[in-house]
């Protein structure tokens, strides 16, 4: 099948990052008009407030997530990967469940139900199915955390959707959060050797106590508030001993690897409000808490990773140039928009929304024609995959 040969369905971070660029240029304007009410909300069995949770976690976040994961397993386990026909039915499911989350109104609900998680599910048992059968040869032991928090996402996206809409999108976070903490933990050792020769801090019970506490808080919505709160705190803590030992003086100094401490800091710092907001639940830190996890974490993290991988998986050597710097910047600009100057000019909150709104779409717009063209071509090096 010639289709099927295609490098774009060679291994899962092709096909799913440029999803993820194209939801990224898409859903947060959409938003930004619908909560303007420039334009109505999806004729779907949700409020406009989930569907926009859904989309920017599930729809965009998992297209991120899935392309990684996809491309990260097969590396740790050493084997194939999904790859053809798999992966072109997990982006075909990817779509669907983006009709069904925005058309499907009035679909019969089984039919909707079944589109809106369709992409999901297939995509969790493929990859525990991966670290499960491979388990002897997988070069991380502490992947066990990746087949304990997979299907919980099944339970995020069920209380997000038709359950405890706070409760959800609480635990979704911590199921992302528990990701990014281990994908910058083996990703940030190797990047800092490669641009300062020097290595960071690993120290296996350190780590190990993040990760545990990192799992915990999956469960924060079922915990009493001080104790959620604790948990936080001590992780906060935890992640903030170790950034002092990370470095950060030289990885500030570039901005490829320099935006991904930015992430790092705030996620701690969204622990920090977290505690807070369990502490003191007359402040309310819902949403600055929420929008500093996915534009502060996710937005600043996920383009550098995307330009590291499309280049240093497609055989090319890793150089941020200038348009690949300028889409960094643009993303802490977003970080600016979103989050910091909406507390300190409250009144102009819609103007923060579209401004936001817009530099993350142009972020993602340049993102993408800078790395679809090597997503779409042969390795350079000549490798299949």
């Amino acid at each position: 099948m010639r289709l099927a040969s295609h490098p774009l369905w060679l291994v899962g971070f092709r096909s799913f990052f440029i999803l993820a660029c194209l939801a990224a240029i898409l859903l947060p304007p959409l938003w930004a008009l619908i909560f303007s009410g420039q334009l109505a909300a999806p004729e779907i069995p949700l409020s406009s407030l989930q569907w926009h949770a859904h989309e920017m976690f599930f729809g965009f976040g998992w297209a991120v997530l899935g392309g990684f994961l996809l491309t990260a397993t097969k590396n740790w386990v050493n084997v194939r990967g999904y790859h053809g026909p798999a992966l072109m039915l997990l982006a075909g499911a990817w779509i669907i469940e983006r009709l069904a989350m925005s058309f499907g109104g009035h679909w019969p609900p089984a039919l909707f139900w079944l589109g809106s998680n369709l992409f999901l599910g297939l995509i969790v048992v493929m990859l525990m199915w991966t670290l499960i059968r491979h388990r002897r040869t997988d070069s991380y032991r502490d992947n066990i955390f990746f087949l304990l928090a997979l299907p919980l996402f099944f339970v995020a996206k069920y209380l997000l959707l038709a359950g405890d809409f706070i409760a959800g999108y609480t635990m979704t976070i911590a199921l992302f959060r528990m990701a990014f903490l281990m994908m910058l933990e083996r990703t940030l050792t190797h990047f800092m050797r490669a641009a300062f020769q020097v290595e960071i801090l690993r120290q296996p019970q350190l780590d190990m106590a993040i990760k545990l506490l990192g799992l915990s808080l999956i469960f924060e919505f079922l915990l009493p508030p001080p104790l959620a709160a604790a948990l936080a705190l001590a992780l906060a803590a935890l992640l903030g001993i170790r950034f002092g030992f990370w470095k950060p003086h030289l990885a500030l100094r570039r901005i490829d690897i320099g935006i991904m401490y930015v992430g790092y800091l705030a996620i701690t710092l969204q622990l920090l409000l977290d505690a807070i907001g369990h502490l003191t639940p007359l402040v309310s830190v819902g949403s600055v808490s929420v929008h500093l996890f996915t534009v502060g974490a996710v937005g600043c993290i996920v383009p550098a990773m995307m330009t590291r991988i499309a280049n240093g998986h497609t055989g090319r050597k890793v150089i941020f140039e200038r348009a690949d710097r300028i889409v960094l910047y643009i993303m802490l600009a977003t970080l600016l928009f979103r989050v910091g100057l909406p507390q300190l000019f409250p009144a102009a909150y819609p103007g923060w929304i579209y401004l936001s709104a817009g530099c993350w779409a142009l972020a993602y717009g340049i993102l993408v024609w800078r790395i679809a063209p090597l997503l779409l071509r042969p390795r350079a090096d000549g490798r299949e995959h």
